[in-house]
C-alpha cells in the first residue's frame, strides 16, 4: 500500500519515490507509487495537482480494490526513483478551506447544536449543509464571531491516530465506520479556560498546522434545502479575494453616484423613489401617446359603410400595447381593428366595438391557421401569436382580412 505522507507531513511539497505499478487511468497513463505526498480526491476535499518528473498530475485517485493511490499523468514516465512536487499554492488553499470548515461545522453545532450533514469544497467557495433552517442575520453573525475567535487564538491544530476504541474517550460521538487506527483532528478549546476541545472529528484530510493560518471564515450564502440549510463560505485568500471584490464595487458604485460609500444606501433609495416617479410618469406618457394615436389611427381608417376598419401592421411592438391600442380604439361606436405586430415573434390583436355582429375569434383563428400560430379571446377582444414571419406577408394576410370582411 502506498504511504501517505500528507498523512503526518500536510506541509511537505517535494518528495522522492519509486513506481510499484505503471497502468491506464481513464484513458490517460498513470502510475502508483510506494509513497506520495499527493492527496486524492476524498472527505469533500479535491484531488492535489503538481508534477512527477516534470509531467503534469491530472489527477489523484484512490482505488477501491486495495487503497492504492493512482497517479494519473498527461503524459508517461519512464524514470524510476520519481520526483514529485505537489502545487503549494492548491494544496495550502485547501487546507484553509477543510480546516476552517471543521471551524465553521464546530460553530454551529456549539451555537446552535445543528450537525453538519454535507461538505463540499469547491474551486471558488466550499459548503456545508447543517440540519437547521430559519437562520437570520444575527445568528449568522454570532457563528461567524465564534468560528472567527477560534483563528484570533491561532491554536495549535493537533492530528492524532488512535485505534477505533479510543475514539470514545477524545469525544467523537460520531465514530467512522472504519477499523483499526483512525486519523482524528483535535481543534483545542479557549487557551485561558480548562476546556474540553472546540472540535475533535475523525478526518483524513490535509490541515494547516495552526488555526491562525485561516486567516477569516466568512458566509457568503445560505440556501434552505428542505429541513437543512446549506451554507456558502470562504477562508483565507479566498475570503480576501471576495473582499477585494466587493470592496472594488462598492468604490465603484460610489464613484459614480458621487457619494461617500456609508452613504450608499442612502442614494440607492434616492434612485429607486426617481425610478418609481419616472416610471409612473412614463405610463402617463405612454397612454397619452397611445390616446393620440387611436385619433389618428381613426380619422384615416377605411370607411365600410356605417362602420371604420383599422388595419396595421408594426414591428416590434409589444402585445401588451396591440392590447391597449385595440381597446382605445373600440372605445369609439363601429369600430372594427386588426392590429399586427413582427418581430421574434408575430402577434396580432383583432377587437371590436360593442353593438357589432361581428365575433373576432372567426378570423383571428383563420390567422392562426396560415401563421402556424395559436390564440382566441371573446367575440369582442382576440389575441394570438406565431412564429417570426415576413413584414410583407403579413400585410398580405392584413389586406386579405379587410377585403373579405363582412359587416352588417
Amino acid at each position: 500500500m502506498t504511504k501517505r505522507l500528507y498523512y503526518t507531513e500536510p506541509y511537505r511539497t517535494h518528495f522522492e519515490a519509486r513506481v510499484v505499478e505503471k497502468l491506464t487511468w481513464d484513458a490517460h497513463p498513470a502510475v502508483v507509487l510506494d509513497r506520495t505526498a499527493f492527496y486524492p480526491e476524498s472527505g469533500g476535499q479535491p484531488a492535489d495537482r503538481g508534477e512527477l518528473d516534470g509531467v503534469a498530475v491530472r489527477d489523484v485517485v484512490e482505488r477501491e480494490s486495495d487503497a492504492a493511490i493512482i497517479h494519473v499523468l498527461s503524459e508517461g514516465i519512464s524514470d524510476d526513483p520519481v520526483e514529485g512536487t505537489v502545487d503549494w499554492q492548491r494544496r495550502f488553499d485547501h487546507m484553509q478551506q477543510h480546516t476552517g470548515q471543521h471551524i465553521l461545522s464546530a460553530a454551529f453545532e456549539h451555537q446552535l447544536d445543528a450537525e453538519t450533514v454535507g461538505f463540499h469544497l469547491g474551486s471558488e467557495s466550499s459548503t456545508i449543509d447543517v440540519n437547521v433552517t430559519g437562520l437570520d442575520d444575527e445568528t449568522i453573525r454570532s457563528i461567524e464571531r465564534l468560528a472567527n475567535s477560534v483563528l484570533w487564538d491561532d491554536r495549535a491544530v493537533a492530528i492524532q491516530f488512535v485505534g477505533d476504541s479510543a475514539l470514545a474517550e477524545l469525544g467523537v460521538e460520531r465514530p467512522p465506520d472504519v477499523e483499526g487506527t483512525v486519523r482524528v483532528l483535535v481543534i483545542p478549546g479557549p487557551p485561558e479556560e480548562d476546556s474540553p476541545p472546540f472540535d475533535v472529528n475523525p478526518c483524513g484530510g490535509t490541515h494547516v498546522a495552526r488555526t491562525g493560518e485561516i486567516g477569516i471564515i466568512k458566509i457568503v450564502g445560505l440556501e434552505r434545502r428542505g429541513s437543512e440549510t446549506r451554507v456558502t463560505f470562504l477562508c483565507g485568500s479566498r475570503a480576501l479575494r471576495d473582499y477585494q471584490s466587493k470592496d472594488g464595487v462598492i468604490a465603484d458604485l460610489a464613484a459614480r453616484l458621487t457619494v461617500g460609500f456609508w452613504e450608499l444606501d442612502e442614494a440607492v433609495e434616492r434612485l429607486q423613489e426617481e425610478n418609481k416617479e419616472l416610471r409612473h410618469t412614463e405610463r402617463e406618457l405612454r397612454q397619452r401617446l397611445l390616446d393620440t394615436e387611436a385619433d389618428q389611427l381613426i380619422e384615416t381608417a377605411d370607411t365600410r359603410g356605417a362602420h371604420r376598419l383599422v388595419g396595421r401592421v408594426w414591428q416590434g411592438r409589444s402585445p401588451d400595447e396591440l392590447r391597449t391600442l385595440a381597446r382605445k380604439l373600440t372605445e369609439r361606436p363601429r369600430i372594427v381593428a386588426f392590429l399586427f405586430s413582427v418581430d421574434e415573434r408575430t402577434h396580432f390583436c383583432f377587437a371590436r366595438s360593442e353593438g357589432l355582429a361581428l365575433d373576432v375569434n372567426e378570423p383571428l383563428q383563420e390567422v392562426c391557421a396560415r401563421l402556424g400560430g395559436g390564440g382566441g379571446g371573446r367575440p369582442q377582444v382576440a389575441q394570438g401569436s406565431a412564429p417570426a414571419a415576413d413584414v410583407t406577408e403579413v400585410e398580405q394576410i392584413l389586406d386579405d382580412l379587410l377585403s373579405g370582411l363582412e359587416l352588417s
